[in-house]
């Protein structure tokens, strides 16, 4: 429902992130910065002028939804599948290196064997919608580098869904339950065969016939972004993924250049225009800052490692299939997007451990 503290609020975040964007953008950095920024400044951790609401929460999903899909549209899956290899190598060192370190870093600062497993594990994850934005915001997406960092966040996306279930079976009962796992694997197996199959043959088929007759080019990409997006769910995977497969399958190849057009400047204006903003900013609501000396050596700890096992495990991936230091610290940098598939797996830790 569209309410005035609704429309106050997003007349707050949309001026507050459009001004330090811009700002953080003419100083060379990302606008997403500025964005976050502007959640910093307006919600809880400072001013509290805006508050998290169902509302926010949805657009903001929504424009991540959004954006995932134009991110899609902008990069060649041929790429994507021809860095298949350093995308896998570099995905899996920079899963196995900084969950390693983030468990035994909270080990060492007194955590439970269970609480260092799950802090390795939220160290471990790179959020794709995040990285989608920051690579576009760079514009290196398109880049073999760019390739490889995508392809590395969708493996390193399915490495935390496997080892998520591994530890909430340990945490519940002790156990991993081998037929779930199985289950998990398989489904996701299928999700990626459906995507082979119906990009290569269904959806080419579709778009042939396809016109932007009162908009339905715009409708006809909305329906497989939301098929896909289903999809992934029903795999156990995040609807981002789905999103982006959704967008690789609307691409120029299949497309007349005027229809593609008129998609990527529909989708690219709504999203970045207008729902990443409220996805970075609400993403700052989350924030929790304490200034005791434990709290703040740990977290400056639990930080550092964060940044460098992934640069040292996604660099040394790559660097193993012969691409240049340069390239490999790139890759290991890039990869240290953060900041929104944490947050879900926190709040379901945060349950599983201290119930209320």
């Amino acid at each position: 429902m569209i309410t005035q503290d609704l429309i106050i609020n997003l007349l707050l975040i949309l001026s507050a992130a459009w001004l330090l964007g811009s700002l953080f953008s003419r100083f060379g950095l990302p606008v997403m910065l500025g964005e976050l920024v502007a959640g910093l400044i307006l919600g809880p951790p400072l001013l509290n002028l805006v508050h998290d609401s169902v509302q926010l929460e949805f657009l903001a999903e929504l424009g991540i939804f959004f954006a995932m899909f134009y991110a899609g549209m902008e990069m060649d899956p041929r790429e994507l599948l021809e860095h298949i290899w350093p995308s896998l190598t570099a995905a899996f060192g920079g899963f196995v290196v900084p969950f390693t370190l983030g468990f035994l870093v909270t080990y060492l600062f007194g955590g439970t064997v269970y609480q260092s497993l799950f802090m390795g594990m939220g160290l471990s994850i790179t959020a794709i919608a995040v990285q989608a934005v920051i690579l576009q915001n760079m514009r290196i997406h398109r880049s073999s580098v760019g390739h490889i960092i995508m392809g590395a966040a969708i493996a390193d996306d399915i490495f935390s869904l496997i080892t998520l279930s591994v530890l909430l079976g340990l945490a519940k009962s002790g156990t991993i339950a081998l037929s779930g796992l199985f289950f998990l694997l398989f489904k996701v197996v299928l999700f990626f065969g459906f995507t082979i199959l119906a990009g290569e043959f269904l959806v080419p088929f579709l778009t042939k016939r396809l016109r932007d007759d009162g908009g339905k080019a715009f409708t006809f990409a909305l329906i497989v972004a939301l098929i896909m997006a289903e999809l992934a769910e029903l795999a156990g995977l995040h609807l981002v993924i789905g999103a982006f497969l959704a967008g690789q399958f609307v691409r120029r190849e299949i497309l007349e250049e005027k229809i593609y057009k008129v998609i990527a400047t529909r989708f690219f204006g709504i999203s970045y225009g207008f729902l990443t903003p409220i996805f970075f900013a609400t993403l700052a609501f989350h924030l929790h800052f304490e200034w005791s000396g434990s709290f703040v050596l740990f977290a400056s700890v639990i930080t550092l490692v964060a940044v460098l096992g992934k640069l040292a495990g996604c660099g040394l991936g790559a660097k193993l299939l012969g691409h240049s230091n340069r390239e490999s610290m790139v890759i290991g940098f890039g990869m240290n997007g953060r900041g929104a598939v944490e947050l879900v797996v926190a709040a379901v830790v945060i349950n599983l451990l201290y119930p209320a």
